[in-house]
């Protein structure tokens, strides 16, 4: 199965974690705050409940703590309709993911609670009972790398997963704060990203892989020659480069009026993924991801605001058009 047949294919494992965020409303900084909105959180788990609103199957491999924020979190994922048979309700003193970030651009604030996380006990067994024949394509964000027993376990998901002809998709996704250095973030994140059959991130992302800024677009062109069969680079407001064996593909952006600056590439991956299940040419699945990235960042929340179909077709009627991409 080749990459695209995996995601054609509409079946999503989605590896990693799912939290609870808060946002304090009107904008208020997080110290003034008398009033908070609540929905579900963590990369997988968006990038899941985003998947599954533009009308593909994604379950979610995690844990979750014994507790009223697991449960709030189990919840949420019924409510998106995101398959748990594989998240673990944990006990002991491990707790879910929790985020309190404002919505606000200017002097945003984000605090995120990960001391001891419950996700970071996700084992070698839970990613062992899950039935990867029943799925056609396997994606995980970074961070799910970063500390033991979650980190090989993970690793073991993409065995598996590969076994059964699956497709890797990986978002580097690196968060600093959930690894134990910079050195070794860059030796497991660079492993992971020489195991993945389609890798995104950012600028900084690759650049940190490769060793140095000046280096990370030829290190995603590097990997798109050897090893991946899609790199998509991103570069913020400059848009992304997308690399393939043969091709290289400038995409732009589409401007939006951003009222916070998280959710956006949980939902890049989310749209462009369902682009590809829908058979669209590779520069129409960017840009269908890039529109989706913008409709979030303009809404509160992450999960609750990633757009369905209907949501994400009329923003692309009504928006002018995506910005001119990047050049060479």
């Amino acid at each position: 199965m080749t990459a695209l047949d995996g995601i054609k294919g509409g079946k999503f494992i989605v590896v990693g974690r799912v939290g609870m965020d808060l946002s304090p409303t009107d904008r208020a900084q997080t110290e003034h705050a008398t009033d908070m909105f609540v929905a579900m959180g963590g990369s997988s788990a968006n990038i899941a409940a985003g998947l599954v609103k533009l009308g593909l199957n994604a379950d979610l491999v995690t844990c979750v703590s014994d507790d009223a924020v697991g449960r709030y979190c189990l919840n949420q994922l019924d409510a998106y309709g995101v398959g748990r048979a594989h998240v673990r309700t944990i006990q002991g003193e491990e707790r879910t993911s929790l985020a309190v970030y404002e919505t606000r651009v200017e002097d945003h604030q984000s605090v995120i609670y990960r001391n001891n996380a419950a996700d970071f006990q996700m084992s070698v067994e839970d990613v062992e009972a899950v039935d990867y024949t029943q799925f056609t394509a396997l994606i995980t964000a970074g961070t799910v790398f970063a500390s033991d027993p979650s980190r090989t376990a993970a690793f073991r998901a993409f065995d598996l997963a590969k076994k059964a002809g699956l497709p890797i998709i990986f978002d580097v996704d690196y968060r600093p704060y959930s690894w134990p250095s910079a050195e070794v973030a860059a030796d497991v994140l660079s492993r992971a990203g020489a195991l993945s059959d389609v890798i995104v991130g950012n600028d900084e992302e690759f650049g940190f892989m490769a060793g140095g800024m000046d280096k990370g677009r030829a290190k995603a062109r590097e990997l798109s020659q050897t090893s991946a069969a899609i790199v998509v680079y991103k570069m913020g407001q400059h848009g992304a480069v997308t690399y393939t064996a043969t091709d290289e593909i400038p995409t732009g952006i589409y401007p939006a009026e951003a009222v916070k600056p998280t959710g956006a590439g949980d939902s890049f991956m989310a749209g462009f993924m369902a682009a590809l299940a829908e058979n669209r040419d590779l520069k129409t699945a960017i840009l269908r991801g890039s529109a989706c990235a913008s409709i979030v960042v303009a809404k509160p929340g992450c999960a609750p605001a990633m757009p369905d179909t209907a949501q994400l077709d009329a923003f692309l009627t009504d928006h002018p058009g995506p910005t001119a991409g990047p050049t060479q």
